[in-house]
């Protein structure tokens, strides 16, 4: 009866309890808010860069990187929340001669980040996975890509003051879905993949393994 009224509530989520968000990212939490999907929030304890440093090679592709992290950050939480879903997800950024960007410390770094994107085309890199009791149960990956168009030094400056700490929480030092638009002259590529969630196959997954209404 638990799972049914759970079901009636939200319309799709078939599950007795409602999924864990392994993520303090407003953006994925509202993505999935919006799709009746709403998560309860626990930020996982990893140590992304000493992942990278342990796990991945030196040339591991951005889409490698971002699955491993959305594994980790899902069977980190996992682990503390026996018998429920935990959703995991990570987005990296790749530039055209494959070295990666992580999020900016500071505005100075923010305003190097995007002077290096200016008048180029990078990939954009989001993963996430589905852990329960500490094994992964399913992963996916999706790329987009993006076309900066040329900046100068005064406008980025410029944007990185009026973007304060929206300049500071994604990697390349924008946020598409605000001030970061104005940054772009080419977009291909899903939505919800820029925005940091691969949310259709995300959705698939769900439905395959019978927690989603079909």
């Amino acid at each position: 009866m638990q799972g049914s009224a759970q079901g009636r509530a939200t319309g799709f989520w078939l599950d007795p309890h409602p999924l864990v968000l392994a993520s303090t990212s407003p953006t994925r939490r509202d993505l999935l808010v919006a799709a009746r999907l709403t998560p309860e929030i626990e930020a996982p304890s990893v140590d992304e860069r000493a992942v990278e440093a342990e796990k991945l090679t030196a040339d591991a592709a951005a889409a490698e990187a971002a699955l491993l992290l959305a594994r980790e950050k899902a069977l980190d939480v996992s682990r503390r929340r026996p018998g429920r879903l935990v959703l995991g997800a990570d987005q990296t950024l790749a530039l055209a001669d494959g070295s990666r960007l992580t999020k900016p410390r500071d505005a100075d770094e923010a305003a190097s980040q995007i002077a290096r994107l200016a008048g180029t085309t990078h990939r954009l890199c989001s993963a996430c996975a589905i852990a329960r009791d500490g094994e992964i149960v399913f992963s996916t990956s999706a790329e987009a890509r993006l076309t900066m168009r040329p900046l100068s030094d005064a406008f980025i400056r410029r944007y990185v003051t009026l973007a304060g700490s929206g300049a500071l929480g994604s990697v390349g030092g924008y946020q598409l879905e605000g001030l970061g638009i104005h940054l772009f002259e080419r977009i291909d590529g899903d939505h919800f993949t820029i925005l940091g969630l691969p949310l259709l196959p995300l959705l698939e997954g769900l439905r395959t393994m019978g927690v989603l209404a079909r």
